[in-house]
C-alpha cells in the first residue's frame, strides 16, 4: 500500500466521524501545549494528520542520502585540495583556515538535514542543505509521541503498524562512534555549545539528559564561557573531550571577537568538535550554484551528474549586472531569492508572493549582497485535515526534512503550509511522522 492510499484512508476515516475526531483534536492541542513540542517558547502549530512513510519511501531516502553524501564528499575534497576552487565559496580567509584543519574523524558533515520537496511518486527536488546547527528533532519527537495516543492514530492502528523515528539515542550513538574513531576514553565529557539566546533549549536539555543517563558528564555551554588551556577547551575546571557544536557558523563569524578561546580550541584539535567547520562548504546555499558548474560535474560519476541535473534547482548569484532583470521581474513567479547563509527562512523572498514593484525592490535591495536567485519549485501539494478553517479538508504545500547522522539516514521532519515558503515564520505547520506498514 503506498503513501497516497494510506493518506486517503486516514482522511476518509476522519471525515466519517468529524465530531468525535474534532473533540480529539482539541484534546491533542492541549496535550501539545503541555508537552515539550515548542519553538522559541511557543507550542508548535500542527494539523490533525500525521505524515505516513512506507518502506518504499524509506528506501528512497536512504538511496538519495548515499548519492548526495558521495557528491558532497567529492566537493569537500576538491575544496581542501584546490585553492582556486576554494575561491568559489567566498569564505573569509580565517574561516578557510579553520576548514583546512586536519580531520578529527571520517565524516565531513556528521549531522545534516536534507530538506527536499518530495511527492507521492517518489520524485523530489532539493530545497536546502542544513549541516550547521541542524535542529527540530525535539519538535518531531514530541509531536509523534503525543499523536501515538491520539484517537486518529489509535483507530488507524487496527490496520497499520506505526513506528516513530528515533532521533536522540541514534545521535548519541553516532557521537560516541565518531569519538571512538580516534580515542579510547570510555567516559568523555561533552559540551553542547551555542549561545543560549539563540538556543532550542528544550532540545538541548533533552540531549543533555540522555547523555547523562549514559553516565557521561554533559552541560549546555555558551561558546563565550569556554576557556582554552593546555590544548583543550574547559568549562571551569572540567576538561571538555567533545563539543557537540550547535553554534551555526554565521553566529560564530558574527561573534568572532567574543569567542577567541572557543576558536583556539577548534584550532588545537584536541577537543573533538562534532560539527566541523568543513560542513560549511555544503551548508552555505552557494553549494547549489557550484554543484551545477562544469568543474564540479567533472568530479562526479555519470549517476551523480544526472542526480544533480534532476534534483538541484537552477541557482545563480544575485548580481543584476549579469542577469536579465526584465525577465526576472516579468516572470517573478519562477524565482525565489535567498541569503547564502541564514537560517529559519529569514530573508527569503518568493516572487509569486509579491507585486512586481515589491519584487523589484527586493531584487535591488539584495543585489550583490551575498544573495542567490534560484528556480522557484512548486512544492508538492496534498489534501490534509484542517480543523481550524471550518472545512476539514485543505490543500497544503509539503517539505520533507531528512535527518542524516554520520552520513546515515535516521528520520524525517515534515512541514506543510499554504504559502510559497514553508516555515514557522510563514505560518507553517509541523506534522508528526511515522514509518508505517499495513498489517497482515
Amino acid at each position: 500500500m503506498n503513501r497516497k492510499q494510506i493518506d486517503k484512508q486516514y482522511i476518509n476515516m476522519i471525515l466519517e466521524n468529524k465530531e468525535e475526531y474534532y473533540k480529539d483534536y482539541i484534546r491533542t492541542k492541549e496535550r501539545v501545549k503541555d508537552s515539550k513540542a515548542t519553538y522559541k517558547g511557543q507550542p508548535v502549530p500542527f494539523l490533525y494528520m500525521p505524515k505516513f512513510y512506507t518502506d518504499e519511501d524509506i528506501e528512497n531516502f536512504r538511496n538519495l542520502t548515499t548519492v548526495m553524501s558521495s557528491i558532497f564528499n567529492k566537493v569537500i575534497d576538491k575544496f581542501l585540495q584546490d585553492e582556486n576552487y576554494r575561491l568559489k565559496f567566498k569564505f573569509p580567509n580565517w574561516i578557510n583556515d579553520l576548514i583546512l584543519l586536519p580531520k578529527q574523524y571520517d565524516s565531513y558533515f556528521p549531522m545534516a538535514r536534507f530538506d527536499i520537496f518530495y511527492d507521492y511518486d517518489g520524485n523530489f527536488k532539493f530545497c536546502e542543505i542544513n549541516t550547521d546547527g541542524t535542529s527540530a528533532m525535539n519538535e518531531e519527537r514530541e509531536l509523534s509521541r503525543v499523536f501515538m495516543d491520539s484517537k486518529g492514530v489509535e483507530d488507524f492502528k487496527e490496520e497499520f503498524n506505526f513506528e516513530p523515528f528515533e532521533l536522540f539515542e541514534t545521535w548519541i550513538d553516532e557521537v560516541l562512534n565518531i569519538y571512538k574513531e580516534k580515542h579510547t576514553k570510555s567516559n568523555p565529557a561533552i559540551a553542547i555549545v551555542d549561545f543560549v539566546s539563540k538556543s532550542s533549549m528544550e532540545e538541548f536539555i533533552e540531549f543533555r539528559d540522555r547523555f547523562r543517563k549514559r553516565g557521561l558528564w554533559c552541560e549546555i555551554i555558551s561558546p563565550d564561557e569556554l576557556e582554552y588551556k593546555d590544548g583543550y577547551l574547559y568549562s571551569g575546571n572540567k576538561m571538555i573531550d567533545i563539543v557537540y557544536r550547535r553554534l551555526v557558523t554565521k553566529d560564530l563569524m558574527d561573534n568572532k571577537d567574543d569567542i577567541n578561546d572557543f576558536i583556539e580550541g577548534i584550532k588545537s584539535s584536541n577537543t573533538t568538535i562534532i560539527g566541523p567547520l568543513k560542513s560549511q562548504i555544503v551548508h552555505n546555499k552557494i553549494i547549489f550554484k557550484i554543484l551545477q558548474e562544469e568543474e564540479t560535474l567533472n568530479l562526479l560519476t555519470e549517476e551523480e551528474r544526472n542526480f544533480v541535473i534532476r534534483h538541484i534547482p537552477f541557482t545563480k548569484e544575485l548580481d543584476l549586472a549579469n542577469l536579465d532583470i526584465d525577465e526576472i521581474i516579468k516572470n517573478k513567479g519562477k524565482y525565489i531569492i535567498k541569503p547564502m547563509d541564514f537560517y529559519a527562512s529569514k530573508g527569503v523572498y518568493a516572487g509569486k508572493e509579491h507585486s512586481k514593484e515589491k519584487w523589484e525592490q527586493y531584487l535591488k535591495q539584495c543585489n550583490d549582497n551575498n544573495y542567490l536567485i534560484q528556480e522557484y519549485f512548486n512544492p508538492p501539494e496534498t489534501e490534509m485535515i484542517d480543523f481550524e478553517e471550518g472545512s476539514t479538508l485543505k490543500s497544503f504545500k509539503n517539505i520533507t526534512g531528512l535527518y542524516i547522522y554520520n552520513e546515515n539516514f535516521y528520520g524525517v521532519y515534515s512541514r506543510v503550509g499554504k504559502k510559497a515558503i514553508i516555515s514557522g515564520i510563514h505560518d507553517g505547520y509541523t506534522l508528526p511522522t511515522f514509518h508505517t506498514r499495513k498489517k497482515g
